[in-house]
């Protein structure tokens, strides 16, 4: 079977065709070549959807609040990308697929397109392949992309540099568990939500919030992110975080292109460690000079790092 040419891939990409999309998200998951040329060619028409980071602990309730906002831009008429970072599951190494099952009432609805991927054990909350299938769903017309992340707690601050507008969801009962979140995702939050509402505590948690919030004094003042109470289940409150996204859009519009420089910076960076991590490792497993380097190391006759800039110099003076 032939491969499609990556022009003619990225063109029923950017037509809308969902199977295209699907196609080359696959083909990004399981890291090959081919993909990274249908990217080259959709890159130039991104940067037009509003990416949404919905991170927090687990048990916040941050797939039924996805779940809900699809539901409310939907009926604003505006298509919807969703990127589900699952935990890995450990026999497969595949996403478990638990958020596409929850919103399985979006799956017969053409301008919704859902993609659960496994974390895979990377760290940051994100999969490496979760900010490319972005792209993918931003190129193929998505106005919206709603990226939920994994919940592993204050190590996801990787969202704040994939997403324009980030909220931080969590639930009541936290107890000292919020003083603990300041070091982490609190300081990344443009929004912070206390989901569950209904339940004793969460007013506790928003004033708790509010303070940290009011003391944060190395928090840039040209945006202050309000905290809200949701209970998503049922609905409650969601238009006014709807419309809290929307004024943190607008804002963003206002003082202009809203970190644009500093996430290309991110982008190139993180493409750079990958490409580097994965030729360091073919040449690794083939043995030769560098597989001779690692023997070295392997029996102290030469230290780990010099090992390390020895490798890194020969990568750098390629071409």
């Amino acid at each position: 079977m032939s491969v499609e040419a990556p022009a003619a891939a990225a063109a029923r990409i950017l037509r809308g065709e969902l199977r295209a999309a699907a196609r080359l998200m696959r083909d990004i998951d399981d890291g090959l070549p081919q993909a990274r040329e249908v990217l080259k060619q959709l890159y130039p028409h991104t940067g037009r959807a509003h990416v949404i980071g919905v991170t927090g602990p687990p048990g916040a309730g941050k797939s039924t609040l996805v779940d809900q906002l699809t539901a409310l831009y939907r009926r604003a008429g505006r298509a919807v990308g969703i990127v589900a970072v699952d935990p890995s599951s450990p026999f497969t190494g595949g996403a478990l697929l638990g958020d596409r099952i929850r919103m399985q009432r979006h799956a017969s609805d053409a301008g919704v397109f859902i993609r659960s991927v496994a974390t895979r054990g990377q760290v940051g909350g994100l999969s490496r392949s979760a900010v490319q299938m972005v792209q993918v769903l931003d190129a193929m017309g998505r106005d919206v992309v709603l990226v939920e992340t994994v919940g592993a707690g204050q190590d996801e601050v990787e969202i704040a540099r994939t997403a324009h507008t980030v909220l931080v969801v969590l639930p009541p009962g936290l107890g000292d568990g919020v003083q603990a979140l300041k070091a982490g995702i609190l300081e990344i939050g443009d929004l912070f939500v206390v989901n569950k509402a209904d339940r004793e505590g969460a007013e506790q948690v928003a004033q708790e919030l509010e303070l940290m919030l009011e003391l944060d004094a190395h928090r840039p003042r040209a945006w202050r992110p309000p905290v809200l109470l949701t209970e998503a289940h049922t609905g409650k409150g969601l238009p006014e975080l709807l419309e809290a996204v929307e004024q943190h859009r607008t804002h963003l519009d206002r003082v202009g292109a809203g970190g644009t420089a500093a996430r290309a910076r991110e982008m190139v960076a993180a493409l750079l460690r990958d490409r580097l991590a994965e030729e360091v490792g073919r040449q690794l497993a083939r043995g030769g000079r560098w597989g001779a380097l690692v023997e070295a190391v392997a029996e102290r006759r030469l230290d780990p790092y010099t090992a390390v800039e020895t490798i890194l110099g020969e990568c750098l003076g390629q071409r």
